[in-house]
């Protein structure tokens, strides 16, 4: 009976074991293609996610792509991606190719999705998801036949049908064709809809922020919507990580903000969402990197340094917080 009971204990310990490491073990890797926000053509908001287990992208927007590619090649990001080689191909080219599966475009402004329209003619075919604003202001804005040769499936002929337009239903999990993810849309507000993007593999959780301005200035409560889902969804599932915007420092005035965030608002909007959680130690865990901070020509501190020192300053909560930077490979 000891021995018995001994032997139970030991797989029980084995078990719980087993359960921490699967829940401390990396699932989703980020590649940074773009950084900032505003001018900086060459490094605008862009981001790879996949599932380690897996070599296929999904871009969350697309503002810079083959710059953003070249400079995580060259600080060696993709070192852990099994490359499918292809030898028609450039390196570049067989990343864009064969690995990335298709696009989330959060809005239409074009350091979001510049990227992908100069791409486009040397791109091959996927899907790019989207809310059903979002791509009629690409249809209607870009893929015209006058700012842009219409790469799509919808809008105005020839088709020439490269990407497959997929609408997005808010609040309504859809799969990501060629991946094991799946995405979940949520409105944010800005000026001209933009998107959070819930995306899931399994039990693990992943959030890309577009832009988007707070509750408290925008009066529209889609931040908090989106906490309240997240809050459910984490009591039975793990929050890996977050990309979230911080455009200004806090000495932008709230009424030239245009639907942008700064360290106090973000950290307002997270003390929300940590408030509804009962687990605290799930913050301790996840990974929040800060991103579309605005490039400026002033002659002044960098923008990034002062909104990393503000975001330090007010983070008495104790938010792991992560500085985007082009060409990092982070693991989630």
């Amino acid at each position: 009976m000891k021995q018995m009971n001994l032997v139970i204990c030991l797989l029980f310990l084995s078990s719980q074991l087993h359960s921490a490491q699967s829940a401390t073990a990396p699932v989703f890797e980020l590649i940074t293609l773009g950084d900032t926000g505003g001018i900086e053509d060459g490094n605008l908001s862009a981001f790879l996610l996949r599932v380690i287990s897996e070599p296929h992208y999904i871009a969350l927007d697309a503002g810079t792509l083959v710059n953003g590619i070249n400079v995580a090649q060259s600080n060696k990001a993709f070192k852990h991606l099994p490359v499918k080689i292809d030898n028609t191909l450039s390196s570049t080219g067989n990343i864009l190719h064969h690995h990335i599966k298709g696009y989330l475009i959060s809005h239409g402004h074009l350091d979001h999705v510049a990227g992908l329209l100069i791409a486009s003619p040397d791109d091959n075919n996927k899907p790019i998801y989207a809310l059903k604003s979002v791509n009629q202001t690409m249809s209607d804005t870009y893929f015209n036949w006058q700012a842009w040769a219409n790469f799509t499936d919808r809008g105005l002929p020839p088709l020439l049908k490269k990407y497959q337009v997929i609408d997005l239903i808010p609040q309504q999990a859809m799969n990501l064709k060629d991946t094991q993810l799946s995405v979940t849309a949520f409105s944010l507000s800005h000026p001209g809809e933009s998107t959070a993007f819930v995306i899931e593999y399994k039990d693990n959780m992943f959030v890309y922020f577009g832009d988007t301005g707070p509750d408290e200035v925008e009066k529209q409560g889609k931040l908090s919507a989106i906490w309240q889902y997240l809050a459910k969804q984490m009591q039975t599932k793990t929050l890996r990580g977050v990309v979230i915007e911080v455009s200004y420092a806090n000495q932008q005035p709230d009424n030239l903000l245009f639907g942008h965030l700064t360290p106090k608002w973000l950290m307002s909007e997270l003390t929300h969402f940590h408030a509804l959680l009962d687990n605290k130690k799930a913050f301790k865990d996840m990974q929040i990197v800060i991103s579309h901070m605005k490039y400026s020509l002033k002659n002044t501190v960098d923008p990034k340094v002062k909104i990393k020192q503000q975001l330090e300053q007010l983070n008495k909560l104790g938010f792991n917080f992560i500085i985007a930077t082009q060409g990092q490979r982070i693991v989630l």
